[in-house]
């Protein structure tokens, strides 16, 4: 019987961010034994997150799904489903609209983010479980797990790491895998 070269990752079930001393808008992100730097929100981290405080949720959030751009090519090797990015696609975050927190389409005239980003932060970017399944008008949204600004530059309230380490950390998630803000 033949051995098989590429071994199936193993299941982390939780991934840590922690507060880098000194640095509000820096933690180190733990799956597993990989511990890479990242970005947070521009105001640190809040157990009181409101819609545009800059703040990162401090809980423990279920990646729900994730989105690619798939005309940029890159290995993407993961169980967690990645939609393709296409034009178009945007995510409400005008918290009284009806769609708040919500994938929606253009057109599209309510505050919203687009998901085909020029500057590349959205090339992969994971849906994590903040206010989606249960939601709460001005609770927050958008709060990713996506690529980095150049310089670790803070996020308006996501987690954020530089393309490699993303790419050694998503054979370790899957729906479910909880991403928990300390």
């Amino acid at each position: 019987m033949e051995k098989t070269r590429q071994r199936a990752a193993k299941r982390i079930s939780t991934i840590l961010v922690r507060p880098q001393p000194g640095k509000k808008s820096r933690a180190l992100v733990q799956c597993g034994p990989i511990v890479v730097p990242a970005a947070i929100g521009r105001t640190g981290r809040s157990v009181l997150k409101r819609e545009g405080d800059g703040a990162t949720p401090v809980a423990s959030m279920k990646l729900l799904y994730g989105f690619r751009r798939g005309e940029r090519p890159q290995r993407i090797t993961t169980p967690l489903a990645l939609s393709r990015i296409r034009a178009g696609m945007l995510w409400c975050d005008q918290a009284e609209n009806a769609n708040y927190n919500r994938l929606v389409k253009a057109p599209f005239k309510q505050s919203h983010e687009e998901l085909k980003r020029k500057d590349g932060l959205y090339d992969v970017c994971l849906v994590m479980d903040w206010n989606v399944s249960s939601r709460a008008r001005y609770r927050g949204s958008a709060i990713f797990f996506h690529l980095i600004r150049p310089g670790y530059q803070p996020t308006d309230g996501c987690v954020a790491v530089k393309p490699q380490d993303m790419r050694r950390m998503l054979p370790h998630m899957r729906k479910g895998t909880v991403i928990r803000v300390l």
